[in-house]
């Protein structure tokens, strides 16, 4: 390019107007490792710190195992860093700032410890009212002790005081932003997230009113210069910022749905768009990006301009996706959540999105109804799934919109079929069944490890595995609901998703397997079946 073209290049990316482009990605990052509910509730976050650092410390020691083992697709999900050689240094210097930056995380996280230990050295049924003094300083005034009904001592966290303390500590969060042209994506919960020459890292909270006003820059143009405010970029990284940008004026989001039935999107894995001509309500969303790929499926840009209600059926990141909800904020009117117990291993999503930024935030118990125009959003109990922790955050929902009905189940797992039988009772038969078959799981301490104070016995973590239903125990649920059809979702198979699944199927997995014999099942006996993937739409006909 001649010196003259140069020169008229850089005055028209100064005087035009850009938006951001729709692949480009805005990931949520705590002390630069992927944010999700137990890294960013202040009770939880500093136990995998710890576990963050006892990784990367790992990969320093042994880099090269670290190296061999992610080309091994069977340990894709394990604790190994997916870096090469060539990013030790880079590590290094994280794990340094890591130590300085989070020094106040490592006490708490050695308070927790102390506290553990402490309660369970005192004479066990015994008045805890004489260890409330003895509590480690960083913990005193935000936790309860009490006993259960056997006479175990346990620690309640007053989790809305943590939040307006200082162990809540935003100065963790940042935003890494990169543009994706492609599925894959390496998994994100073994490794750091480095800046690098193809990223920008921003460093604000996740509830800066800068987010949103960056997303809406996908629909709504600006000149370079105000992205470069935004996103506070030096002039290394224009070249960089610019590559982020395209004149192409975006599609308008999507139209609401206007017929007098429901209809039911499938977006991928456990992600529903249920509409109907006076509501828009998203279930646990996981949305891909725009961008040239195979197979087709719905994006970003096909959801409308404003969703009534999102639902979250519980908070593993699969379904409770905080870069997803982010994205989504100032256009979502309310986000329900199921209720927790305030326990260690149940922090509240409720909490945490209020201190994230999301002004609606609504907590439904088991059998706790919602009016919505229309119809009705009822939360139903959930079982299984969390490894026989005492989670109380978990629903699944029954959604009754124009007279027609749908269950949105998750990982529900059958392990007492007499509660399908009791809620068949209460809500009658159904249109249509949404059911995860992740019917395999991995061992619990594969989400909970840094939770657990006192170690867990090999054979008894391998039996408490993070499963859904098998065949036998979903086809005891069809039995005792009744659904007209029966949709098998939140497999995890999307080409998208393998970031946060680390699933890698074959036609011998035992999901598929196991979900095939389903829809045989049901097709003998005359229900409607189907195992969606990535790109499906169904509807409900208004009843005559």
């Amino acid at each position: 390019m001649t010196p003259g073209k140069t020169s008229e290049r850089r005055m028209t990316m100064t005087t035009s107007s850009f938006y951001l482009r729709p692949n480009v990605v805005m990931e949520p990052l705590i002390t630069q490792w992927y944010a999700w509910l137990h890294l960013v509730a202040p009770a939880t976050a500093p136990l995998y710190v710890i576990q963050h650092l006892k990784i990367m410390q790992s990969f320093l020691a042994h880099p090269q195992i670290h190296v061999a083992a992610m080309k091994n697709p069977d340990l894709i999900g394990g604790p190994y860093v997916n870096y090469g050689i060539d990013k030790v240094g880079d590590v290094r210097s994280l794990v340094e700032v890591t130590k300085q930056e989070e020094a106040p995380s490592v006490e708490f996280a050695a308070a927790v410890q102390a506290l553990d230990m402490m309660l369970n050295e005192h004479p066990r049924g015994m008045s805890l009212e004489e260890l409330y003094p003895k509590v480690p300083a960083l913990l005193r005034g935000y936790v309860e002790l009490g006993y259960d009904v056997r006479n175990q001592p346990s620690m309640r966290f007053i989790e809305r005081m943590l939040y307006r303390s200082e162990h809540y500590r935003e100065s963790a969060q940042s935003l890494l932003l990169w543009r994706m042209d492609r599925d894959e994506r390496p998994f994100i919960f073994s490794t750091p997230r480095l800046e690098e020459s193809d990223n920008i890292l921003l460093r604000t909270p996740f509830r800066s009113d800068a987010v949103d006003e960056i997303l809406a820059l996908r629909h709504r143009p600006a000149k370079v210069g105000h992205f470069q405010e935004l996103l506070g970029v030096g002039a290394d990284k224009e070249p960089l910022l610019r590559s982020f940008l395209t004149e192409d004026v975006p599609s308008p989001p999507a139209s609401r749905y206007d017929g007098d039935g429901v209809r039911i999107r499938y977006f991928g894995h456990a992600c529903l768009l249920i509409e109907s001509k006076e509501l828009a309500i998203l279930t646990d969303p996981t949305l891909s990006y725009r961008y040239s790929a195979e197979p087709a499926r719905f994006t970003y840009d096909d959801l409308p301009a404003k969703i009534d209600h999102v639902l979250i059926t519980h908070a593993h990141a699969d379904h409770f996706m905080l870069e997803t909800l982010l994205q989504l904020r100032s256009r979502v009117e309310s986000i329900v959540v199921p209720k927790s117990n305030g326990s260690l291993q149940d922090p509240s999503m409720r909490l945490l999105l209020e201190n994230l930024g999301f002004p609606r935030v609504m907590e439904l118990e088991e059998l706790e109804s919602l009016e919505v125009e229309g119809g009705a959003i009822l939360g139903l109990p959930f079982l299984g799934e969390h490894g026989d922790l005492d989670v109380r955050s978990k629903l699944a929902y029954h959604v009754r919109l124009r007279g027609r009905t749908a269950v949105v189940a998750a990982d529900s797992n059958a392990l007492e079929p007499m509660l399908y039988r009791r809620l068949g009772e209460i809500i009658g038969p159904l249109d249509a069944l949404f059911l995860g078959m992740e019917c395999e799981g991995a061992p619990m301490s594969w989400v909970y490890g840094p939770m657990l104070l006192a170690q867990l016995a090999r054979k008894m973590d391998q039996s408490r595995r993070l499963c859904g239903s098998n065949s036998r125990r979903a086809s005891e649920i069809i039995d005792l609901l009744s659904p007209r059809q029966v949709h098998v979702y939140a497999m995890g198979q999307e080409p998208w998703l393998g970031h946060v699944m680390g699933l890698r199927y074959t036609s011998e997995s035992p999901q598929l397997v196991e979900s095939n014999e389903l829809l045989e099942y049901c097709h003998e006996r005359g229900i409607a079946a189907e195992r969606p993937y990535c790109k499906r739409e169904l509807l409900l006909e208004p009843l005559s």
